[in-house]
């Protein structure tokens, strides 16, 4: 108020004899941010005899322009008879600090001369307003028109870069700027490791800080954000130590980073430390951005009590806080928890959807993720990558074609590429191809491989499993030759798929071969899962000593899946002394699972030993195990009916017995004989009563809206 008074004091009693005393009076306009003070000046301006000195003119443009009256900087800017570089590099600077880019531009075009300032500004203004391809072409102009290129210059250039993720153009600006003076600028060195640390070259950024003479919070801040964002995290928290140990105090950025580098670790122990030394600092203490790491911290650590804490003590929060508690949550299996503090969110953001929708998909509520995403929709948010990766997953685990196809229109719909960059979107790919796979659409699956712009090595899994598990093992093993012609290294996920797909190809000399050069060709130390699979594919063959030697000499030990699938080989080879040796290792493992003694009961039912039946049968009696009904399901008219064994509260269950009844008959007729040894055959024998049925209803909803 002071300030104001003084201004109308003087602008109304004072006649100048220079007009160095409206410099001065529109310098406090300026600290002030006062329009009306600016105008008031401008009054008294016109009114002197120096309205028309191109000095106090520019003078006021600056004013207006910094102070956001753009009007009042172009009006000025219009009625100048006689303008200088100053004059246009003011109007210039002002549109661009506002946004108006394109306006600027047009006047930049129409500069009778530009100075080095003029470009500087262009370069920067580009550059702050995230049209980097612009500032970056206005930089090359610059230079190409032999304007000499200064620490504004280069530092515009390598945010631009940054943000563009243009590597190549960063090693191009790099290489000018190492011709130049300023390469030992210490803002230059910063602003090169957060170029190549956006760009995913930590190498590249580790070399220019430690070629750096001088070095202050924003350079350490670079490097520890750029090992947090690209990895390893915790090279982060050694960069951090270092730092403290050479005397510079970290700020709320160097915490921030190095508490999420604690996250992606789950570094419980050093996130409790940097948590305690934020308590100690009053200034950081509610710091939200902080605030915010921590609570991610402690829900990726597990710590959802801990997360909470922070959280309700928080005096500020916003959506980024409250996603970070859903996702915790959802990770943690607290689902209603997650749904509970996302239904309280005031303000909600894709990422939060998002974390809602893939916490359903991890915790197996396929349908409640679906009804999520048509919830979504409704709501006009528009989905992202992201959502679409854990929309195709829930329709995987459904294995509902008529959704995954749906679904896929709407990839299609968001104009999806499946590319590789800064947001990449080759997992959608990936989801759909294993979306089809598991639906058993095969050739769905293959034309999504086949028309996609790039491929990862997901894309080569997803098809060598996919094909594998749906009987098509030939065609696998000709994908994985093609995978290993593109240069493509094979990971132990894709050796499970060749070795699943010469086990369903019947292909022993094959798999054997796969199976040694996963440690002599690539590098693979063999897995439980390779075995599992080496052990399925001899089973299968009938080399039955081979596949006990091999189990036996694993360098882990075996667990009941391995040996459930020696015993079913042995049941279907009939091999009894093998078979009483493996059930019995079975049992060791897992008593109270009834698949052993089933099997072993079937095997010496079908050599007719029917004592051993019996003290099998009793056997399972005594120690309370419980053979675990059969189940199957099939969808009709959107309904999903499922069946289990003894269960009858179907409401069509008399139709459904009727049919069966004939079924039989009719099988009987032209020569069927139950099996004896098998369980569900042997109960069918003792009438229709005992063997289905019943149906546990639920409705899907078929249309993603």
């Amino acid at each position: 108020m002071a300030t104001q008074r003084s201004v109308k004091q003087i602008v109304g009693d004072l006649a100048f004899l220079d007009s160095s005393p409206f410099a001065k009076l529109l310098d406090s306009c300026l600290r002030s941010k006062s329009v009306s003070d600016t105008r008031r000046v401008h009054a008294r301006i016109i009114k002197s005899q120096f309205a028309s000195e191109i000095f106090i003119q520019n003078r006021l443009i600056d004013v207006y322009a910094k102070c956001g009256c753009l009007y009042g900087a172009r009006k000025v800017f219009d009625k100048m008879s006689n303008k200088n570089v100053f004059t246009w590099n003011s109007i210039i600077t002002g549109l661009l600090k506002w946004g108006f880019i394109d306006d600027a531009s047009r006047l930049f075009a129409s500069m009778p001369e530009r100075d080095q300032c003029s470009w500087n500004s262009m370069v920067s203004g580009f550059a702050q307003h995230d049209r980097f391809s612009e500032a970056l072409g206005y930089f090359v102009k610059m230079h190409s028109e032999n304007f000499a290129l200064n620490e504004y210059s280069f530092g515009s250039a390598l945010s631009a870069c940054a943000g563009l993720v243009d590597f190549k153009m960063g090693t191009q600006v790099h290489a000018l700027l190492s011709k130049s003076r300023y390469l030992s600028d210490v803002y230059m060195g910063s602003a090169l490791i957060d170029m190549y640390g956006k760009c995913g070259r930590v190498s590249c950024a580790r070399r220019v800080f430690d070629g750096m003479r001088e070095t202050n919070i924003v350079s350490w801040n670079s490097l520890i954000t750029c090992y947090e964002q690209n990895g390893p995290a915790s090279d982060a928290l050694e960069v951090f130590v270092r730092m403290m140990a050479s005397g510079i105090e970290p700020d709320e950025v160097t915490l921030a980073s190095v508490v999420s580098a604690c996250a992606s670790l789950a570094a419980i122990k050093e996130g409790l430390q940097i948590h305690a030394r934020l308590m100690r600092c009053e200034k950081l203490r509610n710091d939200l951005v902080l605030g915010n790491a921590l609570v991610d911290m402690y829900a990726k650590c597990g710590k959802l009590n801990e997360a909470r804490c922070v959280f309700d003590r928080m005096p500020i929060r916003n959506v980024v806080s409250e996603t970070s508690m859903v996702s915790g949550y959802a990770k943690a299996s607290s689902v209603k928890s997650a749904r509970l503090m996302f239904t309280k969110m005031l303000e909600r953001n894709v990422v939060s959807w998002n974390a809602l929708i893939a916490g359903y998909t991890q915790n197996g509520e396929n349908e409640e993720a679906l009804g999520l995403f048509r919830l979504l929709k409704r709501e006009s948010v528009c989905p992202t990558h992201y959502t679409f990766g854990n929309l195709l997953n829930a329709c995987a685990n459904l294995a509902d074609l008529q959704l995954g196809r749906q679904a896929h229109t709407h990839v299609v719909k968001h104009g999806l590429r499946f590319r590789s960059g800064e947001e990449s979107d080759i997992f959608v790919g990936n989801s759909l191809i294993d979306m089809y796979m598991k639906c058993g659409s095969v050739e769905d699956g293959c034309r999504i491989f086949e028309t996609m712009v790039e491929r990862d090595w997901v894309s080569w899994n997803a098809m060598i499993v996919g094909c594998a598990q749906n009987g098509y093992g030939t065609e696998a093993l000709g994908l994985f030759k093609k995978m290993l012609l593109c240069g493509e290294k094979p990971d132990h996920v894709t050796m499970i798929g060749v070795l699943c797909a010469c086990s369903h190809a019947g292909l022993v000399e094959e798999g054997r071969k796969y199976f040694s050069s996963m440690s002599k060709e690539h590098g693979l130390a063999p897995l439980k899962d390779h075995y599992t699979c080496m052990v399925d594919l001899l089973g299968r063959a009938g080399c039955l000593d081979e596949a006990k030697t091999l189990i036996e000499a694993m360098p882990m030990q075996p667990d009941a899946v391995i040996w459930g699938s020696l015993l079913a080989a042995c049941k279907v080879h009939r091999n009894i002394m093998l078979g009483e040796y493996v059930a019995k290792k079975l049992l060791e493992i897992e008593p109270s699972n009834s698949g052993p003694y089933v099997l072993l009961s079937n095997m010496y039912a079908e050599l007719g030993r029917w004592g051993e039946v019996v003290r099998v049968r009793k056997l399972m009696r005594k120690r309370g195990v419980v053979k675990q009904p059969g189940c199957s399901w099939i969808e009709i008219l959107g309904h999903v009916n499922v069946f289990m064994v003894k269960d009858k509260r179907h409401p069509l269950n008399k139709e459904i017995y009727l049919v069966l009844k004939m079924l039989t008959r009719e099988m009987k007729r032209v020569g069927y004989v139950p099996n004896a040894s098998d369980d569900e055959a042997y109960e069918e024998q003792n009438g229709s009563n005992s063997t289905s049925d019943c149906q546990i209803d639920f409705q899907v909803e078929t249309a993603i809206a």
